[in-house]
C-alpha cells in the first residue's frame, strides 16, 4: 500500500525522541521506583478557580460546537491582554484559538511554508519543532546556539545561514531546553535581519511567566516595527499549570489570521467553549501559580548547579527561565543517549538526552526542574555517582 510523503518526513520525529521517558514510565508501572526528571509537568495543580470556571461553564451548557477562530469571550480577553502588553491595540481579528501550542505551531507553519522553503531555528530546539517544519515539506535550517553565548541566538549565526529560500525565523524565548532568554536588544537585532530578508518571525512564548533571576521577558510582537511580520504562539499549559486542558492561541497580523482561519477550520473547527471560558479567566489576570513555580524552579536549578557543576568535569548551564536546565557530560566520553540509558538502568534516574533536542546538545542532558527539592538532590547524587564510574581511569 502507498502512503503520503508526510509519513516518511515525520518518521522518527515524533514519540521516538521521548524513548527514555517512555522507558521510565514502563519501569514505574512495573513497580520500580524511578526518579524522573524528563518532562515539564507543572509541580502544582491547576488553580481551583479555573477548574470551577470550567465546571460552571459545562453546567451552563457550554459544550456545544464552537467556531473556527475561537469563542468571542476568549478572543476579547486575549486581545485585551496583548494590547496591555504591547501598548498597541490588538484586535480579536488578530487572534486564533487552538487546543494547545503544539496545534497552533502546526497550523501556523502550514500557513507559512511549503516544499522548497527553509525555516531558520536555533539548535538545540524543542523536540517537536523539526516535525512541524518537516510536515509542511519545508527544510529545517539549524542555527547553532552556543553555550559560550548563553545559548542565545546570535545575529551573525543566523545571517550566515540565510538563503533565497529562507522564509521564517523561528524563535523560542524563554527557551526550551536551555532556559535562555532573548533580550530586547537581541530581538531588535534579529528583527532587523528579518526585515532585510523579508522573513516572518514566529515566536513560541509559552514560558513567558516563568522567568527568574535577572532575565526580563521580551517579544518581537512588542516592538511595533516588527508587528507586521510577527506571529506569537502560547498557551496556559505552563503558566497556569493546565497542560491537560490543551488551550493555546496564535496572535499575528489580521491578514495572516484571516488566511490561517481555513487551515484551522480544516483541522479541527473549534475548541471546547467551557475550556475557552476557563482560559479567558486565566489570561485576564496574572497567573496565581507562576511566581511560585518560578521561585522553585530557580532554587532547583541552583541545587543542580551546586551539586553537579565541576563534579567529574560536568558543566551545568544556569537557566534564566522555564522548567529545565542542561548539563554537559561530554567529559565522560558518552553520548547523551548512552549516558541517559545507563543512568536509568543503573541508578533509576530518568533524564532527557540532549540529542533529542538537536545535534548542538550531543553529549548533554536536559533535567526537569519540576520535582521536589529532595528528589532533585537525590537525582544529582546518583548522576554524580554514575558519571564518576564513566570517567577515564575509573575502576
Amino acid at each position: 500500500m502507498k502512503y503520503a510523503d508526510i509519513t516518511g518526513r515525520l518518521s522518527g520525529l515524533g514519540g521516538a525522541k521521548w524513548e527514555i521517558h517512555a522507558m521510565a514510565k514502563a519501569m514505574t508501572s512495573a513497580g520500580q521506583e524511578v526518579l524522573s526528571l524528563t518532562i515539564g509537568e507543572p509541580d502544582v495543580p491547576t488553580p481551583p478557580n479555573l477548574i470551577e470556571k470550567a465546571q460552571t461553564a459545562m453546567a451552563a451548557g457550554r459544550y456545544a460546537y464552537s467556531n473556527g477562530r475561537g469563542e468571542p469571550g476568549l478572543l476579547a480577553a486575549l486581545a485585551a491582554r496583548y494590547s496591555r502588553r504591547t501598548g498597541r491595540t490588538i484586535g480579536s481579528n488578530q487572534i486564533m484559538a487552538f487546543p494547545g501550542t503544539q496545534t497552533a505551531l502546526y497550523a501556523v507553519m502550514m500557513a507559512l511554508v511549503q516544499t522548497g522553503d527553509e525555516v531558520l531555528v536555533g539548535d538545540p530546539m524543542y523536540a517537536t519543532y523539526e516535525g512541524v517544519i518537516a510536515a509542511t515539506g519545508a527544510t529545517t535550517v539549524a542555527v547553532p546556539l552556543r553555550a559560550e553565548h548563553g545559548f542565545r541566538l546570535q545575529v551573525e549565526d543566523v545571517a550566515a545561514r540565510i538563503t533565497p529560500a529562507s522564509r521564517v525565523l523561528f524563535l523560542n524565548t524563554p527557551h526550551n531546553p536551555t532556559g535562555a532568554v532573548l533580550s530586547r536588544g537581541d530581538i531588535a537585532a534579529l528583527g532587523k535581519l528579518a526585515r532585510q530578508h523579508d522573513l516572518w518571525i514566529l515566536s513560541d512564548e509559552v514560558y513567558e511567566e516563568l522567568i527568574f533571576g535577572d532575565a526580563a521577558f521580551a517579544s518581537p510582537l512588542d516592538q511595533a516595527d516588527l508587528a507586521d511580520r510577527t506571529i506569537v504562539v502560547s498557551s496556559i499549559s505552563k503558566s497556569h499549570a493546565a497542560p491537560g486542558f490543551r488551550s493555546g492561541w496564535a496572535v499575528g497580523p489580521g491578514e495572516f489570521t484571516a488566511r490561517l482561519l481555513p487551515v484551522a477550520e480544516t483541522m479541527l473547527f473549534g475548541n471546547q467553549p467551557f475550556i475557552a471560558d476557563m482560559t479567558a479567566l486565566a489570561v485576564s489576570h496574572p497567573s496565581s501559580v507562576a511566581p511560585g513555580m518560578a521561585e522553585r524552579f530557580a532554587r532547583r536549578a541552583g541545587i543542580i548547579r551546586d551539586m553537579l557543576h565541576g563534579q567529574n568535569a560536568i558543566n551545568v548551564h544556569q537557566p534564566g527561565a522555564g522548567m529545565f536546565t542542561v548539563i554537559d557530560i561530554r567529559a565522560t566520553g558518552l553520548s547523551g543517549h548512552a549516558f541517559a540509558r545507563g543512568l536509568l538502568a543503573e541508578e533509576k534516574v530518568a533524564v532527557m538526552p540532549g540529542e533529542s533536542f538537536g545535534p548542538a546538545l550531543n553529549g548533554w542532558l536536559r533535567l526537569s526542574l519540576t520535582r521536589p527539592d529532595d528528589e532533585t538532590a537525590e537525582a544529582c547524587r546518583r548522576i554524580a555517582a554514575f558519571a564518576a564510574r564513566q570517567m577515564p581511569g575509573a575502576a
